[in-house]
């Protein structure tokens, strides 16, 4: 006969908001039953402090993690730092990569993280040459999240130019499969999903798709019913390039090639136009913001409350990992709009933690997780009420406040995965050190 596990949380936020005392029945890695009691049961296991949904990281390029660092401080912009991103591209292979991501995903885990985007386009070996697996560096990923406890989007993404009428150079070569029927014949082939990993779709940017492409990756996601994510936007000078190939804005050629709606999510839309908000939200498209990243590439701040009133979905992701810290990201959207307009107040904290755990999980195809209710994921966070930082913080403020190094408990589809803020199974700065260390040399 099977057993039920009982969690006593000290406090739960519960989708009607934080409450004391709150019991959780997990049934084979599902909330059975939620309900309540001011004391522990004897049986029961205890989870102090803040229980929170877990958190899902909606866009993420686990490579990017051996950059955090590296550019001393250096003048420039996003254009320069991509050389340094490309260098490090070009001598990652699948065993190397696995263990670079092992280590991403453990951090992840540590920050409250219970389930990843990976844009994933670092395909192929050198010049463009496929692997024995074609989906060798995929199946790293897929290994990687595992191991960490943590579920997976991948998220294969389609990358075919070097800019508009522009054909692929250098590292580029390792991203493409030559065309949109070629990625299609690949990705069928990528065997991951096994219930804790799943198989999504990206294009990666209109200047790397040419437009007559875009129907068929946007087509395969629909028939298959897999996310769809594009980075969009995130430059000025991919608008002005855009405008000047096609006529029209990257969000306006998307929608013109049916790559807009539900199930799509945009990711950065930092340069839109008013009409751009308008049809992302109009469509119902979600959009990622990742503002750790677009604020240490320098790439701006985007109209988040303005995409919200639309009706665009808003999640969060880390992408570049120059931090991995949810509570951060969010509070970043919060506060670079509070810049941007002089204005406080524009998300609740409540809002705040929607974007990083129901609407995060759905932007990645996971709409069972995200949410303390019963028939959900048992995906469970606790943040420790008694640090320092939270000392004297009602309970309903505690999103806007906490940091990821407040997350002391981390369990995932049930299973313990970080205990005393200390992951059970990797070591985390360890395994980062080695992997970053041995790319370097």
């Amino acid at each position: 006969m099977r057993r039920l596990t009982t969690y006593w949380c000290e406090w739960a936020w519960l989708p009607s908001g934080p409450e004391r005392g709150v019991l959780f029945e997990v049934d084979a890695g599902r909330i059975a039953a939620v309900g309540s009691a001011q004391n522990p049961p004897e049986h029961a296991e205890r989870l102090p402090g803040m229980t929170l949904p877990g958190i899902a990281n909606a866009h993420s390029h686990a490579f990017h993690r051996a950059l955090r660092g590296g550019d001393d401080g250096a003048r420039g912009t996003f254009w320069t730092w991509r050389e340094q991103m490309y260098r490090v591209a070009e001598v990652l292979d699948p065993e190397s990569y696995y263990r670079l991501a092992r280590g991403v995903y453990a951090e992840m885990a540590l920050a409250g993280i219970t389930c990843v985007g990976e844009f994933h386009y670092l395909h192929h070996a050198a010049n463009g040459t496929r692997y024995d697996d074609p989906n060798a560096m995929g199946r790293a990923l897929a290994q990687a999240a595992r191991d960490a406890g943590i579920r997976l989007t991948l998220l294969d993404t389609c990358y075919l130019a070097g800019g508009f009428g522009r054909p692929l150079d250098g590292v580029q070569l390792r991203f493409s499969d030559g065309s949109a029927a070629s990625w299609i014949d690949r990705i069928d082939r990528c065997t991951v999903d096994d219930g804790r990993v799943r198989l999504g779709a990206a294009l990666h940017s209109v200047r790397a798709v040419p437009a007559g492409e875009i129907p068929e990756v946007a087509g395969w996601a629909r028939e298959n019913d897999a996310p769809l994510h594009v980075h969009l936007s995130e430059q000025r000078a991919e608008n002005e390039a855009c405008l000047a190939a096609h006529g029209c804005t990257p969000t306006q050629l998307l929608d013109s090639r049916g790559a807009l709606g539900p199930g799509v999510t945009a990711v950065h839309a930092t340069h839109l136009a008013a009409s751009d908000v308008a049809l992302l939200g109009g469509s119902a498209t979600g959009v990622c913001l990742c503002p750790t990243t677009e604020a240490d590439l320098a790439d701006g701040i985007g109209p988040a409350a303005a995409l919200a009133v639309a009706g665009s979905p808003l999640s969060v992701g880390s992408d570049g990992h120059s931090v991995i810290d949810p509570f951060a990201e969010v509070q970043a959207v919060e506060s670079y709009l509070r810049l941007d307009t002089e204005t406080r107040g524009h998300f609740a904290a409540s809002e705040l933690l929607a974007m990083a755990t129901e609407a995060a999980h759905r932007a990645l195809g996971w709409a069972d997780a995200g949410r303390l209710e019963a028939g959900a994921r048992a995906d469970f966070v606790a943040v420790d009420l008694g640090s320092t930082r939270l000392a004297g913080v009602a309970p309903e403020a505690v999103p806007a406040v906490a940091r990821a190094d407040d997350v002391r408990v981390v369990i995932a589809d049930g299973h313990r995965i970080v205990q005393d803020g200390k992951h059970e199974a990797i070591d985390a700065a360890g395994e980062l050190g080695e992997a970053i260390a041995a790319l370097r040399s």
